[in-house]
């Protein structure tokens, strides 16, 4: 703001699934000439996670919970943003919008860099020679993370193939496999909360390239998608999807034990995210046979979901939440995060949940427009 001269005050409005949430609230509270909205879904988020939001201090600070799942939370911002008489009278105050999630293109340009990274540490380690191809594999549900790793490879990063994993809510994986988005089918919650996503926001920007820049095209299968529920992006496109990227997806049952079979075999915690990723990974390389080096790209604190992950680890995980912190770090002999100490103390700051339709209204009114 200062670079640019800016002198509107900027109100960061952001839909989570979970962890962009408390990010960005810590990342904006009391910072001057700024307000941060954050919606979460109520009842799609961990208890952790939850707390971690509901907790945050502030004075430019305010958070929402939505009844419903992530599309309807996100579809409810991406709606703000696009309401012209909202607007207008937003700029009559002197209020401009921004994001902090991966709507943002602003997200996705930092990310980018941790894949160049990634790859300078397998040849530091010695694991790859210098220009050798790797894979990696990205847990993902909103594709803003992969797609990151795509640009990386446009820039020139040596990428044989971006591995695509998903939950029950394999929306994508269908796509990879058929060129077709088909959101028609029912939304399950899981034990990866935050890849429980239907309606993937970032996808429309890879086939934004897939389609050779046709924006045109690009908006006929949004259209399509909003009333008909899918779009088929055609052969062409398909094919060159199937050069880069590959789909697999973990079954809930299949990532618990994917959870208990890392920590046996190697003594690491992963968290419910990134055992999806382990899991499909295992699966392309048995139907692929393809042994090139890969990259996880883990996710999450196994913290942050700790009574699926005492579940995995035969655990009893029928306690509170924070009782599970304390007893998964004794069984893992892991520090529970700093982030996570004492959070059951804290008093919770936000506590009001609305309606999808309600969404506006809410912004409008903590806006004093």
């Amino acid at each position: 703001m200062r670079k640019t001269g800016e002198k509107d005050e900027i109100v960061i409005l952001v839909a989570t699934s979970g962890d962009t949430g408390k990010a960005a609230l810590e990342g904006f509270a009391d910072v001057e000439g700024t307000r941060i909205i954050v919606f979460y879904p109520d009842g799609g988020v961990s208890e952790v996670q939850k707390r971690q939001m509901v907790t945050q201090e502030g004075k430019n600070v305010l958070v929402f919970g939505v009844e419903g799942n992530f599309d309807d939370t996100q579809t409810g911002v991406k709606q703000i943003f696009t309401d012209q008489s909202l607007l207008l009278k937003m700029g009559e105050q002197g209020l401009k919008f921004s994001s902090a999630n991966s709507i943002n293109w602003g997200r996705l340009v930092p990310q980018i860099v941790y894949y160049f990274s990634a790859y300078a540490d397998m040849v530091r380690l010695g694991r790859i020679s210098f220009g050798e191809k790797i894979n990696f594999v990205v847990p993902t549900g909103n594709f803003g993370n992969i797609l990151a790793g795509y640009y990386a490879m446009r820039m020139g990063l040596p990428v044989n193939r971006m591995i695509c994993a998903s939950n029950d809510n394999k929306v994508l994986t269908d796509f990879i496999h058929t060129g077709v988005y088909d959101r028609r089918r029912d939304f399950v919650r899981t034990i990866s909360p935050s890849m429980d996503i239907l309606i993937s926001s970032n996808l429309e920007r890879l086939i934004y390239e897939l389609s050779g820049r046709d924006s045109e095209m690009v908006v006929h299968w949004m259209n399509q998608l909003r009333t008909e529920g899918l779009y088929d992006i055609g052969q062409t496109a398909h094919r060159l999807l199937n050069e880069h990227f590959w789909g697999g997806w973990s079954s809930q049952e299949e990532t618990l034990k994917t959870i208990e079979c890392v920590y046996e075999d190697y003594g690491y915690v992963c968290d419910t995210h990134t055992a999806v990723g382990i899991d499909v990974y295992d699966k392309y390389v048995i139907t692929t046979g393809d042994l090139t080096p890969t990259v996880m790209v883990s996710t999450a604190s196994p913290f942050k979901f700790n009574a699926s992950v005492c579940k995995a680890l035969s655990m009893d995980g029928t306690d509170d939440e924070f009782v599970l912190l304390k007893k998964l770090s004794e069984k893992t002999g892991q520090p529970v995060p700093d982030g996570l100490k004492g959070l059951e103390n804290k008093p919770v700051l936000h506590g009001r949940v609305c309606k999808r339709e309600q969404m506006k209204n809410v912004v409008m009114e903590a806006l004093g427009i």
